[in-house]
This record gives structure tokens, C-alpha cells and sequence, in this order.
């Protein structure tokens, strides 16, 4: 069978006017990294991108792992964190394999909150881990 290689996608964090998370999704694995804040100013472009790569790793059907370490993200950023999720949970119940872990200070009640809303508003199953 051949296989086009999806190539990993990396964004470098930065901080500034305005933040962008650090991302790192492994195409040889499905593991899908995002930490950091997420502040954006083209909010639509970065997570479009993201969900580009999601879509097209999916096609390949391997597992899918993401692990979400943010300190903080805006509403739009939440809008495009809730796509993303929402997308998981298809490829999911269209027997993908998924596993969503959600890190937050537990010192932050409001991370936490946004996670259990996420939960809510896509019925995925999120592993929620304080540290």
C-alpha cells in the first residue's frame, strides 16, 4: 500500500502582543502536544491548520493521543480548541482510537472548568490530570 508521509507539524511557542502555544503533532505516532497560552491574532488560521493535519492523520487511521498543557486561551481560542475536539469525538465514534489528556495547575479552577465544559458540550471522554 502507498502512503503519501505526513510530516510532523511543529509551531514554536512565542510571547509577545500576543501568544501562540507551542504544538507539536508526531505523524509517525499521533501524539499531539499543545502547551503554552493561546492568544492569538489569526485565530481561524492556526487552528485550521491544526485541523489540516488532524484530518489528514486520521485518513491513516492510527491512534490519535493529545495532550492539552495550556496555562491560558482566549475565547476564540476556545472556539478553535472545541472544533478540534469535536472533530476527535467523529473520528472517534467512527472507531478511531482516541485518548485526551487535559494538565492544569490545581491552583487554577478555571482550566479546569473549561475542560469539564468541553467534556460537556462534545461527550468525549478527557483524562482531566492536575499537577
Amino acid at each position: 500500500m502507498e502512503t503519501t508521509r505526513l510530516a510532523n507539524l511543529e509551531i514554536t511557542g512565542e510571547k509577545g502582543s500576543f501568544f501562540i502555544p507551542h504544538v507539536f503533532f508526531d505523524a509517525t505516532t499521533g501524539k499531539c502536544l499543545m502547551e503554552g497560552e493561546s492568544y492569538l491574532e489569526n485565530t481561524w488560521q492556526f487552528y485550521n491548520q491544526l485541523m489540516q493535519w488532524l484530518q489528514a492523520y486520521a485518513s491513516s487511521q492510527g491512534p490519535i493521543s493529545f495532550d492539552f498543557k495550556l496555562t491560558y486561551f482566549n475565547t476564540s481560542s476556545s472556539k478553535g480548541i472545541l472544533e478540534l475536539l469535536q472533530f476527535l469525538k467523529q473520528y472517534e465514534d467512527q472507531g478511531g482510537e482516541v485518548e485526551i489528556n487535559w494538565y492544569y495547575s490545581n491552583a487554577d479552577e478555571d482550566m479546569l472548568e473549561e475542560a469539564e465544559d468541553f467534556i460537556e458540550d462534545t461527550q468525549i471522554k478527557i483524562n482531566l490530570i492536575p499537577y
